[in-house]
């Protein structure tokens, strides 16, 4: 007998000129829980492809591409910097008519998100942080010096064009991996195929220099955090070089109750230990939503 295995569609929505590219599972209830996955940099929608196929016969999963990511298409002279991201995401989430879901924040989809969150606090039936930081104590030495180049620094742009080969994708997915054989090529080597499309590492560097918006934002966000109280889950690649350990304990400070799961692995800690978290994220799920 095999496993339930889910439907999944591939769609696009326009949202004030950009042709969103989302992936959404059809579980087999209507009235399955929704999570809402925000992937991070430089990757898209395809990062959660497997975790689809896990949960997704069950749950309501969407995943969107942001503009300047994946497959979604944004308009000449669109602006990349978060503020837009997160107007972008809302106006998808308005399209699909959600009023309620479980938020899935990885890397920078947890600047869209608690952006998302600031705007519609009833939109947010839980939290789910995976390495998606909003702590000062989350920066490592190195991502602090990336996040916050300015345009105008000398060698900035050069440094951060560094991060946008395939030696700077692919280092990310491997840096504090303990089993290398565990992950699989295609993740970089896909993020590489968008990064090398027109016009995309011109979008990184904008979102790359608008990244100390998001450092100057941490206290708000840790004061909705703490005023709106949401059941939270926080699963962590503890060898993670950019968002360190520090800060997913600095979630249980703004929400005690959380629960948290520290993994020996790094950054993309999906790719390397799904058989963990899913059920994690499952369980998660069913609890939220009541």
């Amino acid at each position: 007998m095999f496993p339930s295995v889910p439907r999944t569609v591939h769609r696009r929505l326009d949202v004030d000129g950009v042709r969103v590219f989302y992936r959404e599972s059809l579980p087999e209830r209507e009235d399955a829980p929704v999570l809402l996955l925000l992937h991070g940099f430089p990757s898209g929608s395809h990062q959660f492809s497997r975790l689809i196929d896990a949960l997704g016969s069950h749950y309501r999963l969407i995943a969107p591409d942001y503009p300047g990511f994946g497959r979604t298409e944004a308009p000449e002279g669109f602006t990349y910097s978060f503020d837009r991201l997160a107007d972008v995401t809302e106006g998808f989430v308005r399209r699909l008519g959600l009023d309620r879901f479980v938020m899935y924040v990885f890397d920078f989809g947890a600047p869209v998100g608690f952006r998302l969150a600031e705007r519609h606090p009833e939109w947010i039936a839980g939290l789910i942080a995976q390495n998606g930081n909003a702590y000062q104590e989350g920066l490592s030495d190195a991502a602090r010096g990336a996040l916050t180049l300015a345009p105008e620094a000398p060698g900035a742009e050069e440094a951060l064009r560094d991060l946008l080969t395939l030696d700077g994708t692919r280092s990310q997915y491997e840096t504090g991996v303990t089993d290398p054989d565990l992950l699989s090529p295609d993740g970089w080597t896909l993020d590489q195929h968008f990064l090398d499309l027109p016009g995309r590492k011109e979008a990184q560097l904008s979102l790359f220099f608008d990244y100390r918006t998001n450092i100057e934002s941490y206290p708000r966000w840790q004061e909705w955090m703490r005023r709106h109280a949401p059941p939270a889950l926080i699963t962590w690649g503890r060898n993670d070089p950019f968002f360190i350990e520090p800060g997913a304990r600095a979630y249980l400070r703004d929400l005690p109750g959380a629960e948290l799961h520290l993994l020996d692995t790094g950054h993309f800690a999906l790719e390397t230990h799904l058989p963990e978290i899913a059920p994690l994220i499952a369980d998660f799920l069913d609890r939220a939503w009541k």
